[in-house]
């Protein structure tokens, strides 16, 4: 694999969502990503080849109940650079598999862990969702529209951007620290910690006296009616975003608003209710493609909303190469992009104890013994 983390080696503990998340990232940018399922695991490796984000790396299966697999493990343990895992705390160590063990067979090893709650606190054993973490981080609290529930994100906060992205970049910290010191460490993420890290400029807002503690009735929420989304004449949807007063200004010289007085008060929030109202009027008199007509490509801070299906053909996605055909499917190519160390297309995970036999072998599993662990179950 290209990229700028060509060279590291990983080992990932098959799970779901934001572990895999995070093995993907490391991946798309060069690192080899090995990944070990559990043989008799359920829920893991089905439709696994058309799993986008499994993409880009090797895997085979080991019974971790057996001895001898625990053994295969630890070997590709001490020749690698990282390692993590998203069990519930306690599952590593009883496997044998801990840090401390671990990390005593290889210094310099960086030990992920990718849990809800992280690995210690009241919470730190029970079982949760993406909804639950970012439930406790204030992030759910925060999401949605006036006079309605708390509306979840998908899982887009917690899993993914608190959670796979956050333990991404802890990994490649911790190589790096590795890398100067000698030193490696374990790197505790836990997702309602990293959604709340993702707050952080709400946070500071609501200090600052700038947020209010209610949904819908702030600029970046859809409380304003210069920051939202609006139906259009053929049921489609447009956002528009001028927070800053030169582009909102444009916005209301395209829109011949421009002389109106109410709309001139941008930032008085008693009218912004009004606003709205009048706001949504006015963009279903157009259809979509009409508003793009005048407002695309301009500083109104203006897109189209785009569906899952329509997205990766826009002209500025095409543009872009934003997505990619692997086998067949468009997905989100790898990102962001590097000048010097370019990361390639990402390719369908490649299964199977043929895909790490080279790397077993310098470990000292030679063609006679992997067969007969394969023979008996061990390996798959």
């Amino acid at each position: 694999m290209s990229g700028p983390l060509s060279g590291v080696r990983i080992i990932e503990f098959a799970g779901i969502g934001p572990g895999p998340f995070c093995g993907m990232m490391l991946a798309d940018h060069g690192a080899e990503v090995i990944r070990i399922d559990r043989i008799g695991a359920k829920g893991l490796v089905a439709a696994a080849d058309r799993d986008f984000l499994n993409r880009s790396r090797k895997s085979f299966a080991v019974d971790l109940k057996a001895t001898e697999g625990i053994g295969v493990v630890r070997a590709l343990c001490r020749g690698a650079d990282a390692v993590f895992e998203g069990f519930r705390p306690g599952v590593m160590e009883r496997l044998g598999l801990g840090p401390e063990i671990l990390l005593e067979a290889n210094p310099r090893l960086v030990y992920g862990r990718m849990t809800g709650w992280g690995q210690t606190g009241p919470y730190a054993h029970a079982a949760g969702h993406d909804i639950n973490y970012i439930a406790l981080s204030g992030a759910l609290h925060a999401t949605g529209r006036a006079g309605q529930p708390p509306t979840p994100p998908m899982n887009l906060v917690g899993d993914f951007g608190g959670g796979g992205l956050m333990l991404a970049f802890g990994i490649v910290s911790a190589i790096l620290n590795a890398r100067a010191t000698g030193r490696g460490q374990v790197v505790d993420c836990a997702m309602t910690e990293g959604s709340a890290v993702l707050m952080a400029m709400i946070y500071s807002l609501r200090a600052q006296g700038l947020w209010r503690d209610e949904r819908g009735a702030n600029l970046l929420d859809s409380g304003c009616h210069f920051y939202d989304a609006y139906e259009t004449a053929d049921g489609g949807f447009i956002s528009i975003g001028p927070v800053e007063p030169q582009f909102y200004a444009l916005l209301l010289q395209k829109l011949e608003l421009a002389s109106d007085e109410e709309f001139r008060l941008q930032n008085d929030q008693v009218r912004w209710p009004r606003l709205k109202s009048r706001l949504a009027a006015l963009f279903r008199t157009r259809s979509r493609a009409e508003w793009c007509e005048l407002l695309e490509a301009t500083d109104v801070c203006f897109a189209p909303v785009m569906s899952l299906d329509e997205a990766p053909h826009h002209p500025h996605n095409v543009a872009r190469r934003a997505f990619v055909s692997v086998d067949g499917d468009l997905q989100p190519a790898p990102r962001p992009r590097f000048s010097s160390t370019p990361s390639q297309d990402p390719a369908s995970m490649r299964t199977g104890l043929a895909e790490v036999a080279p790397i077993l072998s310098d470990l000292g599993y030679d063609a006679h013994r992997l067969a007969e662990l394969r023979r008996r179950g061990v390996l798959a």
